[in-house]
């Protein structure tokens, strides 16, 4: 499995960016696909995860109402459009996708991570 993020950057506090995953390489129908983070000195927390068979989605609480989530089968793309930007949300940014242990939970594949990742992308908010 292969996964290509984009559309980090820098934006002022209240701003909107928006990211996405370009995915390949997906021997099963099933699995779970999503968007991590981790700023400095702080642990990965997973932001946001659509499941593949059912698109049921997870968001975090710190992200939910400003970040959505969402999937364009025809081009195998991930989206998240993040919305209402707080400095708090500065970190990298990694696209991940589990097709083994939690490909069947949206949810646990969330907390609990993914068995492929990304290269992360950069997202600075300024107050």
């Amino acid at each position: 499995v292969q996964l290509q993020a984009s559309g980090g950057g820098s934006v002022q506090a209240g701003g909107s960016l928006r990211l996405s995953c370009a995915a390949s390489g997906f021997t099963r129908d099933q699995y779970v696909i999503g968007w991590f983070r981790q700023a400095p000195g702080k642990e990965r927390e997973g932001v946001s995860c659509i499941s593949s068979s059912d698109s049921k989605i997870y968001y975090s609480e710190s992200v939910k109402g400003r970040f959505t989530i969402s999937r364009d089968d025809a081009k195998n793309t991930v989206y998240l459009q993040m919305n209402s930007l707080k400095p708090e949300d500065s970190a990298v940014y990694y696209c991940a996708a589990d097709t083994g242990r939690y490909s069947g939970s949206y949810y646990y594949a969330c907390l609990y991570g993914m068995n492929h990742w990304g290269i992360g992308t950069q997202v600075t908010v300024s107050s």
